[in-house]
């Protein structure tokens, strides 16, 4: 499995090289819009996956060869095919990744916060995403489909410690869910409890890759409307993240290899592999190639062509 893979655009971030330091799926959650699919075993036990060694050696090759293809990097970010601190290791594989001196990102569900070893490890971070899509339980329950031993209180309650504690940049990210989270009761409890708690900065979303679940889709314009206008007027910064961050994917010198680790987590609009295919200076028969395989799938989401990767049943 790659753990290491990108750049790739990131909406909130620029231009992120992603670390997979969860092998699919090991995730506290089975949300309805996840594009990795829905979680066969939900766990909410951290425990060891990779070698925190071995997440420097393959991030520091990486950045190395993106580096020499002249692509930038501005943040080395944690997201990978499960949510992230249930690796054990999270704190020390971020101090490994300090003398690289590049800002380091966690994109989390949060659902582990009221763990205080979770918090301490993620703290280490400098720019953190938590997850906030509903803290209505029904709601919550039916978006994110947690593992039956989680609490919302207790996830709550962690959010709110792991904001008084944490130093560096902390957002807030919600994806809207047509028909189900977009309503305005949900939407106005969670700009309370984001104003309650002092969250700086929030993000709306909504479904932009393949989900999870067939059927799933982001609100109308009108609703996406009224939940921005009900956050901002809590909250001193919200944006949307509802439009495709593009097709600047980094090639780093082994086509099969790219595809493939961006893929795993992300991915890829047609117009996106081509444009990369064109920068790496090969033809589209690589992908087709990866289709007779088995090693990637192509999916039709909202009129677009995707292409992600195929993993072992």
């Amino acid at each position: 499995m790659t753990i290491a893979f990108g750049p790739v655009p990131s909406r909130r971030l620029g231009r992120s090289l992603g670390i997979n330091n969860i092998p699919p799926k090991s995730c506290s959650y089975s949300c309805l819009y996840c594009q990795v699919g829905a979680t066969r075993g939900k766990t909410i036990q951290p425990r060891a996956f990779y070698a925190p060694e071995e997440n420097y050696q393959a991030v520091s090759e990486q950045l190395e060869k993106a580096r020499s293809s002249g692509e930038t990097i501005d943040y080395l970010t944690f997201v990978p095919d499960g949510e992230p601190t249930l690796d054990i290791n999270l704190g020390r594989a971020i101090d490994l990744l300090r003398p690289l001196k590049v800002p380091i990102a966690v994109i989390s569900n949060a659902s582990l916060l009221w763990h205080k070893d979770v918090r301490a490890a993620i703290g280490k971070a400098d720019w953190v995403s938590a997850k906030v899509d509903s803290v209505i339980e029904g709601i919550w329950k039916q978006v994110n489909r947690p593992h039956e031993a989680l609490r919302l209180d207790d996830i709550m309650d962690g959010i709110r410690q792991f904001t008084r504690q944490f130093h560096g940049k902390l957002v807030a990210e919600t994806m809207l869910i047509h028909g189900i989270n977009d309503n305005e009761d949900s939407v106005t409890s969670v700009a309370e409890f984001l104003h309650e708690i002092g969250v700086p900065r929030a993000y709306l979303s909504i479904p932009t890759r393949p989900t999870a679940e067939t059927g799933i889709r982001g609100p109308s314009e009108l609703a996406v409307n009224r939940a921005y206008q009900i956050l901002a007027n809590s909250l001193p910064h919200v944006e949307y993240l509802i439009g495709y961050e593009g097709d600047a994917f980094a090639f780093t010198g082994d086509v099969r290899h790219d595809l493939l680790s961006i893929t795993a987590v992300h991915p890829m609009r047609e117009s996106a592999v081509r444009a990369f295919l064109k920068r790496a200076e090969t033809q589209w028969s690589a992908v087709e190639e990866l289709v007779a395989e088995g090693k990637l799938k192509e999916v039709d989401y909202l009129g677009n062509r995707y292409f992600v990767r195929r993993f072992a049943a």
